[in-house]
């Protein structure tokens, strides 16, 4: 399987211009409906006068027959440049013709170009097929890309080109430089510089050793573990409190919280396109992606947070629970295959346990009623775990 270089890459954003110069000209060329269901007649081309440029025309059909003392700009679906332009001619068309003469340079972009004329300078173009026909003729450079490529006239000096299918029966003035995957035909003598083809570049993927793929793994995991067990430590350090209170919703049964980090990932982002769409939503969609971010993000410490309370269900330090609990989640998140399993559960276990508790200190949150009258009993004298709601 051929793999086209980024020049033949260029060749369609290229030609959806000149498909929408061509959508464009059309909507200037629409006709009044009649009442009889006859067919239209054929859009009549817009054919210049003599003026001064630069000259700017969008139409369906545009055809410049006259002399044009400055730059030409064009567009729509077939444009002709047929008279005398002295400055350059840009243009963007499904098909486009140079029948006439300009002076200056051309910078063309369409499907099907054709050059009949007399171009003073250099030319490029960019289309699915060029040809030059044996009145044609280039005083300078040609620059371009296309599928298919003639030239039966003369081009003045270097042409490169990337091309599919490139013959030449005319002449060349100096150096032929092309990139392709099959070799050109040229006439004998057509090309009075040197002649080099160029294949395009593959997209070859290096082998590596198994071992240099290990070094590289381990180079990766020694990173993240350097990188991120800094943001656990200070996590740890700086809100060890809030780091309980939200693992605490995991605590008991985490099922819950994966059921509200599932449903909110899905939930969550959907909305805020929603919104997103709206004129007056959008600034406030946008300040609720970052923070739906910035939570997403806060799920790998509450993650290691919880993964070193389970392991440690004494008296140590948040700091320790976190340190050791990011060692252990980096190290799974570098696990091929698994990675993808500790990801997800990482973050829907996170941003439900973040979710609850952002439920449970809801301002307007109301506490039962107690009847004064009735006596609670002191607690038993025991020690406090580690599935206390609020511990510090």
């Amino acid at each position: 399987m051929r793999v086209l270089s980024p020049t033949y890459q260029s060749i369609g954003a290229v030609l959806l211009l000149g498909f929408l110069a061509f959508f464009a000209g059309m909507d200037t060329a629409v006709a009044a409906p009649t009442p009889t269901p006859s067919p239209a007649p054929a859009p009549a081309p817009a054919v210049t006068s003599d003026s001064e440029g630069p000259q700017f025309y969008s139409d369906l059909l545009v055809d410049v027959s006259g002399v044009v003392n400055g730059d030409v700009y064009a567009s729509g679906q077939d444009v002709t440049i047929s008279g005398n332009v002295t400055g350059d001619v840009i243009a963007a068309a499904q098909t486009i013709k140079i029948t006439g003469t300009v002076g200056g340079n051309i910078r063309l972009a369409g499907q099907n170009v054709t050059i009949s004329g007399d171009v003073s300078r250099s030319a490029t173009i960019f289309a699915g097929s060029i040809i030059i026909t044996e009145t044609g003729k280039l005083g300078n450079d040609l620059v371009g890309a296309a599928s298919d490529l003639k030239i039966a006239g003369d081009v003045g000096r270097d042409l490169l080109v990337s091309v599919d299918r490139l013959s030449i029966d005319g002449s060349v003035g100096g150096n032929l430089t092309y990139y392709s995957d099959t070799e050109g035909q040229i006439a004998q003598g057509a090309v009075d510089g040197a002649v080099k083809r160029v294949d395009p570049p593959q997209s070859t993927s290096e082998d590596r050793s198994p071992g240099a793929a290990f070094i590289a793994w381990l180079l990766g995991l020694l990173y993240a573990l350097v990188a991120l067990s800094l943001v656990t430590l200070f996590a740890g350090l700086l809100f060890p409190r809030w780091l309980r209170q939200v693992t605490y919703h995991l605590m008991p049964s985490p099922w819950k919280a994966l059921l509200v980090g599932f449903l909110a990932s899905i939930a969550v982002p959907v909305a805020l396109l929603v919104l997103l769409v709206t004129i007056i939503g959008a600034p406030l969609a946008l300040a609720g992606f970052l923070v739906w971010i910035a939570l997403t993000l806060a799920t790998f410490v509450y993650g290691a947070f919880y993964i070193g309370r389970l392991l440690f269900r004494g008296d140590q330090h948040p700091v320790v629970k976190s340190f050791v609990g990011g060692l252990i989640l980096i190290t799974a998140l570098h696990i091929p295959w698994l990675n993808i399993v500790v990801w997800l559960a990482m973050v829907f276990f996170g941003l439900g346990a973040q979710l609850l508790e952002f439920h449970s200190q809801r301002p307007w949150r109301t506490k039962p009623e107690v009847d004064p009258s009735i006596a609670l009993a002191p607690l038993p004298d025991t020690a406090e775990s580690e599935t206390t709601p609020r511990e510090l």
